[in-house]
């Protein structure tokens, strides 16, 4: 069926997150960045114009109807609607900033208008902040990192001239994998729930023209159902102080930056990835929240996060859109040693990354928005009762960037959650340092500063873990507890 002139249906997945929305859980990406000096709001609104709204999709808003949903021009566009130009009350320092943050990711957008906007705080303590909040039917976290790099420069003088969004080329690729060729992105528009049917049907023929390529696919389609059925019998999340009952409020924070070499340091010392060493410090900052909580872990208690999986190739990135499945990772909460809780998750993210869960993810996510929407919030609710948290790690720019003259010091971004999950945790490297925060509801984690509290300290004792073992080995947990033992444990404050 051709699209009426101005309206345009939307993606079969992004469909699913524009209905994904409630009161408890607003489906907004919201972000921070903070810059060094004053630059002129209109400077940012001239900025924006020319380049953020040279993707037309910010100048649609999302409307849905019984008949399907439609990205519709917005004929009363107006850029100082969503650009909005404010100032923090009373000392203006990082608590009335966390405060207005929080305040922003508890209120959802105007669905009357294109579902974005920018927040420029000219009177922030330590320099000017600009908060955006784009509402994730748009686009996911790694195309939109894409869209909000066509805003910054290298240089503090470049003039804010139209950046036309890059055109990307399908790359084309002779790969033999059926896995591989489905998660391939969808030409030409075509949404991946059509795109991954079409694919099954070719893949079919050249079965029946080729009967001896049956046995390698049977065994592929059964790796899916297998992971399918994984997905869906996974046992819920333990009702811990941070599974339960959600309200409307959210509370966001963050830590100071760290150095990032700091952290590649840990992970060459300990022999794994930067990403297991992050991890391993959010499940340490979480134990020990958990405990001074009086949560018991002494049964081997484990929490779940759904960590999202990026399914489209790099020369895709700035095409907007939803295109990334999820998989669910177990958190050592339980495990003392801080050591053993590294090796754990490097070990669990190794057997993730052989897995075809995010696939499987993706193509439920096509699924449910293919469907009636009565059908999405009991299917959403089966798989967030799975986890207890979001966890997002995404690599940001290697060098320093201006926006609209100003150098940017520091960024931040706190990812939505779905269905009962009531905290997101979100990890982002930037010009050599590393943000870590957190967004939590109010009822679940009314003080996401007491974990934010434990992360540094978390990095800190691995550090000094790390430092004093042999690089020419792997330590055992055995060597790790003999360490432990012996009191080679960094506490903070002491010489």
């Amino acid at each position: 069926m051709t699209a009426s002139p101005g309206k345009e249906p939307i993606s079969k997945v992004d469909t699913a997150w524009l209905r994904m929305e409630q009161p408890t859980n607003l489906m907004m990406i919201t972000g921070i960045i903070a810059l060094d000096r004053n630059t002129s709001y209109e400077r940012l609104v001239e900025t924006i114009e020319a380049r953020f709204l040279s993707f037309r999709r910010f100048r649609q808003k999302a409307v849905d109807t019984a008949r399907g949903a439609h990205w519709v021009w917005d004929e009363d566009f107006d850029v100082y609607a969503h650009v909005r130009r404010v100032a923090l009350p009373g000392a203006a320092d990082k608590a009335e900033l966390e405060e207005f943050v929080s305040d922003l990711a508890s209120t959802p957008l105007n669905h009357s208008r294109p579902l974005w906007q920018f927040h420029y705080i000219e009177n922030y303590e330590k320099g000017p902040v600009v908060v955006c909040r784009i509402h994730h039917c748009y686009a996911d976290g790694i195309a939109l990192v894409q869209v909000m790099l066509t805003l910054t420069d290298a240089s503090a003088d470049a003039a804010p001239a139209l950046q036309d969004p890059v055109a990307w080329k399908r790359k084309q690729t002779s790969e033999s994998s059926i896995f591989q060729r489905l998660t391939e992105p969808a030409r030409d528009g075509i949404d991946f729930a059509v795109h991954w049917g079409y694919k099954l049907v070719e893949e079919g023929a050249r079965i029946l023209q080729e009967p001896e390529r049956a046995s390698f696919y049977a065994g592929e389609v059964t790796e899916i159902i297998q992971e399918l059925t994984h997905a869906l019998t996974l046992p819920d999340d333990p009702k811990t102080i941070l599974k339960g009952p959600l309200g409307i409020r959210k509370e966001v924070a963050w830590t100071k930056p760290i150095p990032l070499h700091e952290v590649k340091a840990i992970s060459a010392a300990l022999r794994c990835t930067v990403n297991d060493v992050l991890i391993a410090a959010v499940s340490g900052a979480l134990r020990r929240y958990m405990l001074a909580r009086g949560e018991s872990l002494d049964d081997g208690v484990e929490i779940r996060a759904t960590v999202p999986v990026n399914l489209r190739p790099l020369e895709h990135a700035r095409e907007l859109g939803n295109h990334f499945g999820v998989v669910f990772l177990e958190l050592p909460v339980s495990e003392a040693n801080p050591l053993q809780r590294v090796y754990t998750v490097h070990e669990r993210m190794n057997e993730l990354k052989s897995s075809k869960q995010a696939t499987v993810a993706l193509g439920l996510l096509a699924a449910l928005g293919m469907g009636p929407v009565a059908l999405q919030k009991p299917s959403l609710d089966l798989l967030s009762n799975k986890a207890s948290t979001v966890l997002t790690n995404v690599p940001g720019p290697r060098e320093p960037l201006f926006l609209a003259g100003g150098e940017v010091r520091s960024m931040m971004f706190w990812v939505p959650q779905n269905g009962s999950i009531g905290m997101g945790v979100s990890i982002l490297s930037y010009n050599g340092q590393v943000f870590f925060g957190l967004m939590t509801d109010r009822k679940r984690v009314p003080d996401p500063k007491a974990i934010i509290e434990e992360f540094c300290p978390e990095l800190e004792r691995l550090l000094t873990l790390g430092m004093m073992l042999p690089l020419d080995e792997r330590p055992s947990a055995e060597l790790a507890e003999a360490l432990l033992e012996h009191g080679v444990v960094y506490q903070p404050g002491e010489d």
